[in-house]
């Protein structure tokens, strides 16, 4: 049984680097990429695209203000969160925490998708 895709925003960093191969090796799409520079995301609480599943925020990229705000908007809206330094080694660490597994086969992903059947009834 093949998991569905899950669509990602990405908050902090530039440049993303190797980060999107594994993220796709994972099942997981960039939907969308934001910097966190802007000002206005410090400010005021931002609204997050359609159909985002996950918010990764990359923490050695972001002010606690604008972690603060996607985290804080990523909850109201009920989407989970995962954090992590931008590095290939940290996302993957992230990934292994959160359940996130590479193979389809991987006993970590089986057993999510049982706890969210579960929880779904």
């Amino acid at each position: 049984m093949e998991q569905s895709q899950v669509n990602a925003l990405v908050v902090g960093a530039d440049r993303l680097g190797n980060i999107p191969d594994l993220l796709r090796d994972h099942n997981i799409a960039i939907s969308h990429h934001i910097s966190g520079r802007d000002t206005a995301h410090q400010k005021k609480a931002p609204s997050l695209p359609s159909g985002t599943d996950l918010v990764i925020l990359l923490t050695d990229f972001l002010g606690h203000n604008v972690m603060k705000t996607f985290r804080a908007a990523a909850q109201r809206a009920g989407i989970r969160v995962m954090t992590c330094r931008r590095s290939v080694c940290s996302m993957q660490q992230a990934l292994d925490q959160c359940g996130f597994c590479k193979s389809t086969v991987c006993p970590l992903r089986s057993q999510a998708s049982a706890r969210r059947l579960a929880h779904a009834h």
